[in-house]
């Protein structure tokens, strides 16, 4: 059982979108998973071997509690019922209190069908008289991560302070060395530099350093204002 699920289209993408607050809820004691959706392959300098043992460097970094890849198609993923079924059933075996899913506007169609599967998937959890595995149950809370291939400035719900936990941040995405190190170029910003760049600009509005936006379609609740910056 977990507190937190974060589902990723792709290894790598739990990295890029909330590296840092995963690391900040592990410090802060809650349990924490990701469940990759693909295996993110065929990529030019990756493979199925290399991209396994790039996720398994940055899962070591990240202290994850759980992790797992679902095995559905890279380039072609859908919100087919199949995958609701699969991802259903990985709900209610993990039984996590929060999910994190990509935010749902994305030039990626992988994130923006990962997201809509996401969603289906978290209804179906709650399902009775199914030959799905586990128990019936239902997320309490879903939260979505902003990925890289949005180049929009789209306003969150919140922004969480991770300035101490930058660098390791950075560790694990570069991690991904086929996917962010071997393939960049000479000249120019490097893709780490832009999503600091971008940690940097979120961290500048809520005043602190480093920052990582999230979005949500549900009213969050406050029990008090004390933790508010």
């Amino acid at each position: 059982m977990l507190d937190v699920l974060v589902v990723a289209p792709h290894p790598d993408d739990a990295e890029l979108g909330m590296g840092g607050a995963i690391l900040k809820l592990k410090d802060q004691g809650l349990s924490v998973g990701v469940l990759d959706l693909t295996d993110g392959e065929p990529t030019p300098l990756g493979s199925p071997e290399i991209r396994a043992s790039e996720t398994a460097a940055a899962t070591e970094i990240l202290a994850l509690d759980w992790r797992e890849n679902l095995g559905l198609p890279n380039r072609s993923l859908e919100s087919t019922l199949d995958a609701r079924g699969k991802l259903a059933g990985v709900f209610r075996q993990l039984r996590p209190r929060w999910l994190f899913a990509p935010y749902w506007v994305d030039a990626h169609p992988d994130h923006v069908a990962g997201t809509q599967l996401i969603e289906a998937a978290r209804f179906w959890s709650k399902l009775s008289k199914t030959d799905m595995p586990g128990e019936p149950h239902y997320p309490q809370r879903i939260f979505y991560y902003y990925c890289f291939h949005l180049h929009q400035i789209v306003p969150p719900a919140f922004v969480l302070d991770i300035s101490d936990y930058w660098p390791r941040k950075q560790a694990a995405i570069e991690c991904y060395r086929s996917q962010f190190v071997d393939n960049q170029p000479s000249t120019g910003p490097k893709l780490v530099d832009r999503v600091r760049q971008m940690a940097a600009t979120w961290g500048w509005s809520i005043g602190v350093q480093y920052g990582e936006p999230f979005a949500t379609r549900e009213v969050v609740g406050l029990s008090g204002m004390q933790e508010l910056l």
